[in-house]
């Protein structure tokens, strides 16, 4: 069955998954460290966990299985779903694959490294609205590919 697991705390493209995820009919499950507001709805659950280090990534990869789509910006956990046969989609709408999860990891180390250093003191870029659109596209086209691909 395919569900839409969210490392909800800092996503910041909630609605947007609300969006789509009624449009299809699908179930959304929010995983965050503390609770939040969210529309009180049957497809719309939030599970709150406990506070530490990666147990809300702990908790989605227990949970997620093959047909599920995990939303992250987490590259550490979009690595482990993908082990587990599901689709990782980035808040930004770039998908997180087999073939790219590696040279995303070792980009991902090296410029954590850098700032540790002091080489480099910025973050990632900001949050943009082509960010958004390009989800809502990337959101929509997993969702439409899953579906083919489980018909009988």
């Amino acid at each position: 069955m395919l569900d839409i697991y969210v490392d909800a705390d800092a996503c910041p493209v909630k609605q947007e998954i609300f969006k789509v995820a009624k449009r299809y009919n699908l179930k959304v499950i929010l995983v965050a460290n503390s609770w939040m507001r969210v529309p009180a709805s049957s497809w719309l659950d939030l599970v709150v966990v406990d506070k530490g280090a990666d147990v809300a990534d702990d908790w989605i990869v227990e949970h997620i299985s093959k047909d599920d789509i995990v939303i992250t910006g987490d590259i550490p956990l979009a690595s482990r779903c993908l082990k587990k046969d599901t689709q990782v989609l980035g808040n930004t709408g770039r998908p997180f694959t087999q073939d790219n999860i590696g040279d995303v990891l070792s980009l991902r180390n090296l410029l954590t490294d850098l700032r540790e250093q002091g080489v480099m003191t910025k973050g990632p870029k900001a949050f943009e609205k082509k960010d958004r659109s390009r989800f809502l596209q990337a959101l929509d086209q997993i969702i439409v590919k899953i579906k083919r691909q489980s018909k009988p």
